[in-house]
């Protein structure tokens, strides 16, 4: 499986191909509405969620509910679009285009694309850069990674997401008795967490950052279940599934940082506290009597629930603008301010869960026969029995 995104951040629409889904998989554009909307969600999101709500519509790849086989294409309209026509239009600038030059940005930003992006592709006006750099992308990923999650979920695959710091402020470990029960006590939390105590003090920190002019960043979770064993490879460096996923994990705007399991406290342990015990019974087959590897050995699956984090920065767009030099005076001067978030972490554990999600799927389409959903199916079925079996 596969898929492009195109789109600008103030353009008239961000779209999706996706390659490699089974035909005949159920598929339909509220199946992807619903993570679309958890992805706008979130205490300290700004206007823009305010101005639109994101919603997909299924282009080709599907008819009556099923897909074809063929690709898919999405799309996922930016309503806020009227307002940059002329900004943002695909046509060759008219005579009297005062306007939209005055429009143009010659002041990088620290923290983002901008002059990078500029000096590799050559752009004077860097809103070619950050129209495309923009977190706004993530919504069109979303979207790949709700069909991947609805693959997923007639695998008896479930995934799950949920935020364990923002600004300083750490939770507790959750306890839950399922995933079901977090994501029903994640969903309703503003601020996407399950401990309420650090929910409320996450809330303060980020309305503090506001107040301020500051924004604040954090660690997101995503559990993933009923993976089967052996998922994944260790026989080429480029197919370990681990590996797949962490750098799907920091391909996320603004993410620096991705661990599996107990991960960096790894590094502070003996190997007798690190790797996970093998037991076995006719039930279940091969199992652990830990899971501090996070659901991975030698790059694949071991079976246990998958269990990686991600490191979220500070979104670099502060209402108390760091210093920058002009890429055309080359004076310095103090950053631009565009609409932002204070926080954007909760949505961002969204994003990550759909990434997850994409990859898992990925991987499973790669290593079992795949055009039809039913032989996809059983296929994935028939190794979870030899697996228990072997």
């Amino acid at each position: 499986m596969r898929y492009l995104t195109a789109g600008e951040s103030h353009g008239p629409q961000l779209t999706t191909i996706i390659e490699g889904l089974p035909a005949g998989m159920p598929l339909t554009e509220e199946d992807i509405n619903q993570e679309l909307s958890r992805r706008q969600k979130g205490h300290g999101r700004g206007r823009r969620m305010q101005i639109e709500k994101d919603a997909v519509l299924i282009l080709g790849g599907v008819r009556h509910g099923l897909t074809l086989g063929s690709p898919v294409a999405l799309a996922v309209e930016n309503k806020d679009w009227s307002h940059w026509t002329k900004i943002m239009g695909q046509g060759p600038l008219e005579p009297d285009s005062s306007e939209e030059v005055k429009r143009q940005i010659t002041r990088p930003r620290p923290g983002h694309a901008d002059l990078n992006g500029a000096l590799k592709y050559g752009h004077r006006d860097m809103r070619n850069v950050l129209e495309r750099s923009s977190a706004r992308e993530t919504t069109i990923r979303v979207a790949a990674g709700a069909a991947a999650k609805k693959l997923l979920s007639f695998l008896g695959i479930e995934l799950a997401c949920h935020v364990l710091e923002i600004g300083g402020v750490k939770a507790e470990p959750p306890a839950y008795s399922s995933l079901s029960e977090l994501r029903e006590r994640t969903e309703n939390s503003p601020v996407r967490c399950f401990d309420p105590i650090a929910e409320r003090q996450m809330m303060d920190r980020i309305d503090e950052a506001k107040e301020n002019g500051d924004s604040i960043g954090g660690i997101v979770e995503v559990i993933a279940e009923g993976m089967p064993p052996g998922i994944g490879s260790y026989v080429h460096f480029d197919r370990k599934l681990d590996a797949k996923l962490a750098g799907a994990i920091v391909s996320i705007n603004a993410f620096k940082g991705v661990e599996f399991g107990i991960g960096f406290e790894a590094a502070r342990k003996p190997g007798s506290l690190v790797h996970d015990e093998i037991e076995w019974d006719a039930g279940q087959g091969y199992t652990r009597k830990s899971n501090r590897l996070g659901g991975f050995e030698g790059g694949m699956t071991t079976g246990m629930p998958i269990i990686v984090r991600g490191v979220m920065k500070p979104i670099p767009t502060l209402y108390k603008p760091l210093q920058s030099v002009d890429i055309d005076t080359k004076e310095p001067f103090a950053a631009s301010i565009e609409r932002s978030d204070s926080c954007a972490v909760p949505a961002a554990a969204v994003v990550a869960e759909n990434v997850v999600a994409w990859e898992l799927a990925s991987a499973i389409a790669e290593q079992f026969s795949s055009d039809r959903f039913e032989t996809l199916r059983e296929s994935v079925e028939n190794h979870r029995r030899y697996a228990r079996e072997f």
